[in-house]
């Protein structure tokens, strides 16, 4: 069997609502990545922060949005290390494992800062949000009929501050946890790096970062074990290797929901397309070491 070089992008609803929960459900988490590393594979693990970032946020209200998201880093890190960490010693295997606080440039043109869309945190009345609008400069907006949400912008990733740092712990035969949820949003001024409140695409930022980090294969984890066309629908087809041709015609039709199935297909389709051999596999964690053989999961490959 080849040995790859494999980008795994797991998604923070998978790590449970409450840090006690999250210290169990990492248990289960580890035995299907150790699994790859057990096979040889090189494995990077980035993580979403949903959930968490919106803990953090609502319960340290005049927390600065960049920090918060550095915080989610670091707890969600050191749980997802320290149970691989577990996992490889009891198999047997000498490889460390580490987490780093990581930061991504965003272009501060971006027009998605013209455009706030990202719901965190709470929920509040419309009292209550017009005095955050007033009083912060927030933007609020109603969510679903279940109260008003701040939201931010999402930029796109335009480049990993510390790749090189990431790069170098791989090369050296150990694993990194990076980018989690998206990485801390930066823009550069001059040598300084400002956080901005923003929310990058976990799985954009992922695939800038297997892009970087030259990985053959960029592993999209989701609740499913294939992606679908006609979702729910008598007519629904799941789908098995498909090229970016095909990829982007499903999405074209519509058959993506934006802000669930839609954003990991865009970044399937950017890191397949970015270098001829280079393989996206979406696919539930469960049957990661299948897929990675070709066996279960949606495949996108330009050859």
């Amino acid at each position: 069997m080849l040995v790859k070089k494999i980008m795994i992008a797991l998604g923070g609803n998978a790590l449970g609502n409450s840090p006690k929960e999250q210290l169990e459900l990492v248990k289960e988490t580890a035995k299907p990545i150790v699994d790859l590393i057990e096979e040889g594979h090189a494995v990077i693990l980035a993580h979403g922060n949903g959930p968490q970032v919106g803990m953090i946020n609502s319960s340290i209200s005049d927390m600065p949005f960049p920090e918060c998201g550095a915080m989610s880093q670091g707890y969600i890190g050191y749980h997802l290390q320290n149970a691989i960490l577990s996992e490889l010693k009891n198999r047997g295997i000498d490889k460390s494992v580490v987490s780093l606080v990581t930061q991504v440039i965003v272009d501060e043109n971006d027009e998605a800062f013209d455009k706030p869309s990202k719901p965190i945190g709470s929920f509040f009345t419309k009292e209550e949000a017009d005095k955050l609008s007033f009083d912060k400069g927030y933007t609020m907006v109603e969510d679903s009929g279940r109260g008003y949400r701040r939201v931010v912008a999402s930029p796109k990733p335009v480049d990993i501050v510390e790749k090189d740092i990431i790069s170098d712990i791989v090369d050296k035969g150990h694993i990194a946890i990076a980018v989690g949820g998206g990485g801390i949003p930066t823009i550069k001024r001059g040598n300084e790096l400002i956080g901005v409140p923003a929310v990058i695409d976990k799985d954009l930022a992922s695939q800038k970062l297997a892009e970087l980090l030259d990985c053959d294969i960029f592993f999209i984890l989701t609740a499913v074990d294939k992606v679908a066309i006609n979702f729910g629908k008598a007519n629904q087809i799941d789908l098995d290797k498909i090229s970016i041709e095909e990829a982007l015609k499903y999405k074209e039709e519509g058959h993506f929901a934006p802000g669930s199935m839609l954003p990991k297909i865009e970044a399937a389709i950017d890191f397949a397309q970015s270098k001829q051999g280079r393989t996206t596999i979406i696919s539930s964690l469960e049957n990661a070491k299948k897929a990675v053989k070709g066996e279960t999961g949606t495949i996108i490959t330009g050859d």
